[in-house]
C-alpha cells in the first residue's frame, strides 16, 4: 500500500485525536466513541506520496515494521498494521491482555523519507496500563529501533517529546514534509476523563541509523 499524499494528511488538521485511550469511552472495538486517528477528510482518499524530483532513484525499499523496541521505557513489542476503519477514522491497535503498538500502513515505513506513524495505548481498559504507558518519560537523545518485515532495522533517536491537547493537535508538525525520515509515536495523556485523556503525547524522532 502507498502512504498518503501531504495533502491528504492535512485534511486531518481539524479532526480530533484519540487514539490510546482504550478504557472508559470505548465500543468494544477499542476504538474511542468520537472517533479513532484522524480521518483523511470527506473529500479524499488515500493515495500516493507527493515525490520530490530525484529523490525515487534513491528512496530505500518499502518494508513493515513488525518490532519496536524502546530500552529507555522497557518497550520490546510486535507493531501491527492498521488501516482505516469503516468510519473514516484510522484503527487503532484492538484492547487485549498482550497490547501491541501499530504502524499507520498509509504513513511512509521506518527509514523512508518522511514521518512514520505509529501508534499505541496508553491503558487499555480492564488489562491495565498500555505498551505505550510511559512514552512521556522519554528524552532527546534516546533511541528508539525499528525492525523491519525484509530483516533490517532503522533505528531513530528522539528530538523531542510534546504533550498536547487534542483540540488543539499540531497535525502540520505531525504529518507535515521532511526531507529525511522521521518516526512519530503517538498515545494518549494528561488528565483522565469520562471519554478518555484530555492529551496526546507526541514523540519526535530522526533517523539516526539504518541498519543497527
Amino acid at each position: 500500500m502507498t502512504p498518503l499524499s501531504r495533502r491528504v494528511f492535512a485534511g486531518a488538521a481539524a479532526a480530533s485525536l484519540l487514539v490510546g485511550c482504550a478504557g472508559h469511552g470505548t465500543t468494544r472495538t477499542g476504538i474511542p466513541r468520537h472517533g479513532g486517528y484522524p480521518p483523511p477528510g470527506p473529500s479524499r482518499t488515500p493515495g500516493p506520496p507527493s515525490r520530490t524530483p530525484g529523490r525515487a532513484a534513491h528512496a530505500p525499499a518499502r518494508s513493515a515494521p513488525v518490532r519496536l523496541r524502546i530500552p529507555a521505557i522497557g518497550v520490546d513489542t510486535p507493531v501491527i498494521r492498521l488501516g482505516l476503519a469503516p468510519d473514516g477514522g484510522v484503527q487503532v491497535p484492538p484492547v487485549t491482555a498482550h497490547d501491541r503498538a501499530g504502524w499507520y500502513r498509509y504513513s511512509p515505513a521506518p527509514g523512508q523519507t518522511g514521518p512514520s506513524v505509529i501508534l499505541g495505548h496508553v491503558t487499555v481498559g480492564a488489562y491495565g496500563d498500555g505498551v505505550f504507558r510511559h512514552l512521556a518519560r522519554l528524552h532527546r537523545g534516546d533511541r528508539i529501533v525499528t525492525r523491519l518485515e525484509d530483516g533490517t532495522a532503522a533505528g531513530f533517536a528522539v528530538a523531542s517529546v510534546r504533550t498536547v491537547a487534542k483540540s488543539d493537535f499540531p497535525a502540520d508538525d505531525v504529518y507535515g514534509d521532511v526531507d529525511r525520515p522521521e518516526l512519530r509515536l503517538i498515545t494518549c495523556g494528561g488528565p483522565r476523563t469520562g471519554d478518555g485523556y484530555l492529551d496526546n503525547v507526541i514523540v519526535f524522532a530522526a533517523l539516526s541509523s539504518p541498519s543497527p
